[in-house]
């Protein structure tokens, strides 16, 4: 807090207008005038960087995707993906009028046939089945282990078919 409170402190004495209240050019050398823009400052960042020779940071499209990098995406969508879902279905049932033995019965009526209800029931278990499992391996390597590459493919292919081989069997048996 203390370093917060100087270095406002600073800013401001710095940038203040009396002649009698501003500090050496060495205290205030970090200090941007409140006349530059952001559009002002990025060129003169990228020229800084251009004068330098140093190399733009790459893009996404130059990596080679792996089975890590793409678990690590799907991990994220999937606790994104899940995180909606929770929160739309809460909102639907405090919005929406009826009970769930109501809607229960509207989806019954509908009948539209076991292999889209089996499909339907994968495409639910699938991302929890995953999203757990894969988040046991992440505890994992909270304590340090499994680090090595070999075993961060390892894992990461058993997480991948226990998903799937668990998503099938929660279908099938609910």
């Amino acid at each position: 807090m203390a370093l917060l409170l100087r270095s406002l402190v600073r800013q401001s004495v710095c940038l203040s207008r009396a002649p009698s209240l501003q500090l050496s050019p060495l205290l205030c050398r970090h200090v941007a005038p409140m006349g530059t823009t952001a559009k002002e400052e990025m060129n003169k960042f990228w020229a800084k960087n251009a004068k330098l020779n140093r190399p733009m940071s790459p893009h996404l499209t130059i990596y080679r995707w792996s089975v890590p990098m793409m678990m690590s995406v799907t991990h994220r969508g999937t606790g994104v993906a899940l995180s909606g879902a929770i929160s739309a279905f809460a909102l639907a049932a405090l919005v929406l009028p009826g009970n769930y033995p109501h809607y229960l019965d509207l989806i019954h009526s509908l009948w539209v046939g076991p292999a889209l209800i089996a499909l339907a029931k994968i495409g639910i278990a699938f991302p929890v089945s995953y999203h757990t499992l894969n988040g046991v391996r992440h505890l994992w390597w909270d304590i340090g282990k499994g680090f090595k590459i070999p075993e961060v493919y390892r894992t990461g292919y058993t997480v991948i078919g226990l998903s799937v081989l668990t998503s099938v069997a929660v279908a099938f048996l609910l």
